[in-house]
């Protein structure tokens, strides 16, 4: 029997000492931790209210190799009770078992307070873990036919925040981060963004909190003909169709960072094509935010349209030109606003020569993990110096937090009550900024709903209405007392069906992949995983056949016939493994497979990959690149490409393997060895998930072709071994 403990803290390891000391006085043996797994304690609810009863769930899992009892209760702080049964449910697990064990909680009163959960495996007790709560104020639950008309709370300049429109139906490995930081959890639930009624919350919440529209990210999938985008749902499908749909503004941040995707092809592309949409889609609409006539039009790398359109020049021309389309619309003009979030004065001069209005920040990057009143400092040095430079005007932008999208570099959030702090000092700040200037009667947040990314403003978990509330103090003449509903208080709800159906398949897959699976077959020593692709053409997951459990999820993806039974189909479907220790050996490994394709010269095409933003310099993958395989382990961000002399062959299938030993690269090709690459040092752990198929699920860095007997060892096979597997098809 083994138990794992969070051991976070010094009483927890304390506790665990003397439990293992008790034992060893005893006689008996120590139970090794790693078995008895919490993996999920947690609310049902994304809110909950003082007065009314809170489920409270937690998973437990068995990851050992034995059966084990385990018996789990809560300690309740004073003033939260049971509602209901105060037995401590109990179950015997399986080996791969999980169980949901759930209670019925009440608050007394509205506050923070923080359960505690206890776990018994056998006889040895073992404190797992802590939760965290923050009840909102008691509000009798009514049902109501829909959402009560917004009660705006009017300000004297206008508030805008930036809108993060990623969480769309069909996308739920969007939520992954926040699956890792459940205190995120949105007062919505893990929402679909395309329903109608799902702006009407945001609108509601917003209008009622002081801020009076929304700049919608907004994202080209193509450019040189006919306009094509993705995530607009949260604008054509959910706010156009929207009953609050005229009560706040919103406005366009175009996303052209994806060079060659997102931008333009030329200057005809600009005018023929895209500009023409946004007249007919966005500018021209009632509900577009317009300042003295002028629509507003945010661009995220301005300095991206220089190689667009060929020269700076060709920029301002352009730039010009759209002002004066504009004005034969029947506007005044054109406010373009370019995204900087630096001090550099040659950036500044170059988008001051673009012929940019102004500047603004998408968010505040601060290094280092600041403190609170550190963060705070920072954003204002910087915006105070981008105006002591006085190339080009700002608009101003507040940050609340940061995180990464996979925790990555520096990880910072403001409590409600120093974010209310900033925003004073930035309000007080616009003031002295020149009349004529937009920036001295606009401000914009970030972010309304950067949940996966780390900063956030809508009603959430942790804090609540919080923020919002900050919000409606600093700006609105609106008095102070006010009720901020949620969907459950009047009947609403739940927008989360979508992602609940989603994790009820992945909870089966997951229950599926427990299993250890093997096949017939004699193969090197230190084999880590092998994935075949074998099972049925209707399953979702595809096991591991080392017996490790290491399987993974079907997304989009699909089977045909391969080696030796079936292959995966790489066509932008992929399978995506979850981070496991064992994914990641530190000192040499081997990926091996076999791949066919009757596509040739691809590029930056990946069938293995665990290098993905936030982890550049660590993991491993194997692919294509120019043409030619391509095996990398990096030490640096994306450092160590280590690419095969000869094109991949097309037509037939091909053993491709990669080895590193600790100090050497190497690649092979139908098991003859085809580059070497001094790398000396361990591999650096990733804690990203393992791809096969494609760069990562939904990227356009697949491979085209199939893929097949994917394995992974965790030392470098010889010579002799790779030739082996490159032999026995």
């Amino acid at each position: 029997m083994k138990i794992r403990t969070s051991l976070k803290t010094p009483c927890h390891r304390l506790l665990w000492l003397v439990c293992l000391l008790f034992l060893l006085a005893l006689g008996g043996s120590a139970a090794e931790p790693e078995a008895l797994l919490v993996s999920r304690f947690l609310p049902v609810k994304p809110l909950s209210r003082a007065r009314r009863p809170a489920p409270i769930a937690v998973m437990l899992e068995n990851t050992g190799a034995a059966s084990l009892s385990a018996r789990a209760s809560l300690v309740l702080p004073a003033g939260v009770r049971l509602v209901g049964s105060k037995i401590a449910p109990a179950a015997r697990l399986e080996p791969g078992e999980s169980r949901t064990f759930s209670w019925m909680i009440e608050a007394d009163a509205p506050g923070p307070c923080t359960l505690q959960l206890q776990v018994t495996a056998g006889d040895l007790p073992v404190t797992n873990a802590t939760l965290a709560l923050d009840f909102l104020p008691a509000l009798e639950a009514r049902s109501l036919a829909y959402l009560p008309d917004p009660v705006p709370a009017p300000t004297r300049v206008l508030v805008g925040a930036h809108h993060c429109p990623l969480w769309e139906a069909d996308k739920p490995y969007m939520w992954a981060n926040v699956l890792k930081h459940p205190e995120r959890t949105p007062a919505l639930g893990f929402y679909a963004q395309e329903s109608p009624e799902v702006s009407d919350w945001e609108t509601k919440w917003a209008v009622e909190h002081g801020i009076s529209f929304f700049v919608y990210c907004w994202y080209r999938t193509s450019q040189g003909g006919a306009v094509k985008i993705q995530y607009g749902s949260a604008i054509h499908d959910a706010l156009f169709k929207s009953r609050f749909a005229g009560r706040m503004k919103f406005t366009i941040m175009w996303e052209n960072q994806s060079r060659g995707h997102a931008g333009v092809a030329d200057e005809r592309d600009l005018f023929t094509h895209l500009l023409p949409y946004w007249m007919t889609n966005y500018f021209q609409h009632p509900g577009y935010l317009k300042v003295d006539n002028q629509p507003l039009l945010f661009i995220y790398r301005p300095e991206y349209l220089v190689q667009d359109l060929g020269s700076v020049a060709n920029v301002r021309q352009a730039f010009d030109r759209m002002r004066q389309v504009c004005r034969g619309a029947g506007f005044a003009g054109l406010h373009l606003l370019g995204e900087y979030r630096g001090l550099d004065p040659k950036h500044l001069q170059l988008m001051r020569e673009l012929g940019l209005d102004y500047t603004f920040a998408y968010c505040w990057g601060i290094p280092n993990s600041p403190a609170p009143a550190q963060a705070i400092a920072a954003q204002l040095k910087s915006i105070r110096k981008t105006q002591e430079l006085d190339i080009l005007p700002q608009v101003v932008t507040v940050s609340q937090a940061w995180s990464g999208w996979r925790d990555e570099g520096s990880i910072w959030k403001l409590p409600p009550a120093d974010f209310e702090s900033l925003l004073r000092q930035a309000r007080d700040f616009i003031t002295t900024l020149p009349a004529n200037q937009l920036g001295s009667r606009l401000l914009l947040l970030d972010n309304w709903n950067e949940w996966g990314e780390g900063h956030y403003l809508a009603p959430y978990r942790e804090y609540g209405f919080g923020y919002l509330d900050a919000v409606r103090r600093v700006f609105s003449t609106a008095p102070a007392d006010h009720v901020d509903l949620l969907p459950e208080d009047i009947g609403c709800g739940p927008y989360d069906t979508p992602y609940r159906e989603q994790a009820r398949v992945a909870e089966e897959s997951r229950r599926l992949l427990a299993r250890p699976a093997t096949k017939p077959g004699k193969h090197p020593t230190g084999l880590v995983a092998w994935w075949a692709f074998d099972e049925a053409s209707t399953n979702q997951v595809t096991l591991d056949y080392a017996g490790h459990r290491l399987g993974g999820r079907l997304h989009g993806a699909a089977r045909t016939n391969g080696l030796n039974g079936a292959a995966l189909v790489c066509d932008g479907g992929t399978v995506r493994v979850e981070n496991h220790r064992l994914l990641s050996p530190a000192d040499a490994l081997t990926l091996s497979c076999w791949v066919k394709t009757a596509v040739a010269n691809q590029d930056n095409r990946w069938f293995i990959n665990r290098v993905v933003a936030g982890h550049t310099a660590a993991g491993y993958r194997l692919g294509v690149l120019g043409g030619r395989p391509c095996f990398e382990v990096p030490q640096t961000d994306w450092s160590h490409h280590l690419k095969a002399s000869a094109p991949l062959p097309v037509g037939r299938w091909v053993h491709l393997a990669g080895t590193f030993d600790g100090r050497t690269m190497r690649l092979y090709v139908d098991g003859g060895e085809q580059g070497t690459l001094e790398r000396p040092g361990p591999v650096n752990p990733s804690e990203a998930p393992l791809c096969l198929g494609g760069y990562e699920p939904g990227h356009p860095a697949h491979f085209t072709g199939l893929l097949d007997e994917v394995q992974l060892y965790d030392r470098a096979l010889t010579p002799a071994e790779i030739r082996t597997l490159a032999t026995d098809r």
